[in-house]
């Protein structure tokens, strides 16, 4: 399975971004799809997850009033709409594939099956 990232790009704050995740095998609506984000000197965090079926949602706390994730297992695409950006949601972005069909509890980026090539995201004026 490999895993595809698009939509970054530079936005100013207040605007909205889609970021896509694309699979290339059909096992991918089989497993739980993650986005993580790492800025510049920190740590990769989880900021969102997608159960087979859309069954569960996690959106962490800094992003959960503004993303919104989903996806369509026909086109094998996970989405990630980013609206209400702001300087901090500037990083680099990934999609990661889960070994399992539910999203895990923890957030970090230990143990997944595959992961994306990354897509930059700037938010600045």
């Amino acid at each position: 399975l490999r895993l595809v990232e698009s939509g970054g790009g530079l936005e100013r704050p207040g605007g909205s971004l889609e970021l896509s995740c694309a699979g290339t095998e059909w096992s991918f609506p089989y497993y739980a799809i993650a986005w993580f984000r790492q800025a510049s000197g920190k740590a990769r965090e989880r900021i969102a997850c997608i159960s087979v079926g859309s069954n569960s949602i996690i959106l962490v706390e800094s992003v959960k009033d503004r993303f919104a994730i989903s996806r369509d297992d026909a086109k094998k695409t996970v989405y990630l709409q980013m609206n209400s950006l702001k300087p901090d949601d500037t990083a680099s972005y990934y999609c990661a594939a889960d070994v399992q069909s539910t999203c895990r509890s923890r957030g970090d980026a230990e143990g997944y099956r595959t992961w994306g090539q990354g897509t930059q995201v700037t938010v600045s004026s």
